[in-house]
């Protein structure tokens, strides 16, 4: 089950009011698709939250490790922590190794809401930690930049951005093995941590002429 892959396409993309996180449901170990309703995205705080890709176990230790140092940090400075230095915090994490195969076998993006508006950042196993309008982590990946390269237009709207999610899960979906089986997206903004319902994903997949396979 350790060596099981998760998050094979994950994205963030930063809005007018805030963010939005996505992924897609499948995991796979190698050809073989394990799950088809995986969590790849995870609340950190209601201004924080975290995309996985990679080992599940790596993945879920990660998410837990930075909910309880977010926690930490908010009781002893009795405020939230800002993007930047969640994303630095699991940037240190990362770097300190870990994980099945003595460092975290994950790529990771982290993304939310703080007193300077909406940010996402791309992190990857070693530590690495970059910034950027809009990311995508994961097998799928390639797919999903075509889409966000193509329509990401600077201040585009919460509303937009949740429609341009929708549009590169599905491309990468068509096109990657490992992505499939529905999708997760949730919005950040000044009024916190909310996930998109299924009902609501289906509705605008439909309007754009995408059909959303959900698990059989």
């Amino acid at each position: 089950m350790e060596n099981m892959k998760t998050g094979t396409t994950t994205l963030g993309i930063v809005n007018a009011d805030g963010v939005v996180l996505a992924s897609e449901h499948r995991a796979t170990i190698g050809n073989f698709v394990a799950h088809k309703e995986v969590q790849k995205v995870f609340k950190i705080d209601n201004n924080l939250g975290l995309t996985t890709a990679g080992l599940v176990g790596d993945a879920q230790i990660m998410a837990r490790y930075l909910r309880a140092e977010v926690e930490l940090y908010k009781l002893k400075r009795v405020s939230p922590m800002s993007v930047r230095s969640a994303a630095t915090l699991t940037s240190n994490i990362l770097r300190r190794g870990g994980g099945a195969y003595g460092f975290y076998y994950v790529g990771l993006i982290v993304g939310g809401h703080d007193r300077e508006g909406g940010h996402v950042y791309s992190l990857d196993a070693a530590g690495g930690s970059i910034s950027d309008n809009y990311v995508s982590v994961g097998s799928g990946s390639p797919y999903a930049y075509g889409v966000l390269e193509d329509h990401f237009e600077k201040d585009i709207s919460l509303d937009d951005s949740i429609n341009l999610a929708i549009r590169a899960l599905n491309a990468a979906m068509k096109r990657d093995s490992a992505s499939g089986d529905g999708m997760d997206i949730v919005t950040i903004t000044k009024d916190g941590y909310v996930e998109v319902s299924q009902e609501e994903i289906s509705k605008r997949a439909s309007r754009m002429g995408i059909t959303v396979p959900r698990p059989n």
